[in-house]
């Protein structure tokens, strides 16, 4: 059976929430995902640079953290996961994930708001940055297209 590292963080918010919500978007919210290859092994391997940049990034993006980022070790399967960390941080925008695979040097991303607008080149540099992607294959879901309408 494989073992997780749990690491929990407290650190209470002291921003207050503002009205995002435009009625007249006609879509509920963006999802960017990102797939880095060839990213430094080292930095996904780190527990605390995860969390870091879970704890980091909904401010950059003027989202607002409703928990505590949490990072979990996950030590692998026999199939094609060779472990790494998991972490999420629920925002009030929606949501940020980070999975890595160091030993494939390998992370995936989702950063799901519910904002009109993402801002896309900050997440990349960001990201890029501190997780030394060197290649990134990116996704953009509209999530909710008929919202406006309902």
């Amino acid at each position: 059976m494989a073992k997780a590292t749990v690491a929990v963080k407290t650190r209470p918010s002291t921003r207050s929430l503002k009205q995002t919500y435009n009625p007249a978007e006609s879509m509920f919210g963006m999802h960017w995902t990102l797939d880095g290859y060839n990213a430094n092994p080292r930095a996904l391997n780190s527990m605390d640079l995860v969390f870091q940049a879970l704890d980091e990034l909904p401010e950059l993006l003027d989202m607002h953290k409703i928990i505590t980022p949490y990072v979990v070790r996950f030590d692998g399967n026999d199939k094609k996961d060779a472990g790494g960390y998991s972490g999420f941080v629920m925002i009030a925008e929606s949501h940020i994930a980070i999975h890595t695979f160091p030993v494939k040097g390998f992370v995936t991303i989702d950063v799901y708001t519910c904002q009109g607008q993402l801002n896309i080149k900050t997440c990349r540099a960001y990201f890029g940055k501190v997780f030394g992607i060197k290649e990134f294959e990116e996704n953009v879901i509209q999530r909710g297209t008929k919202y406006g309408s309902v």
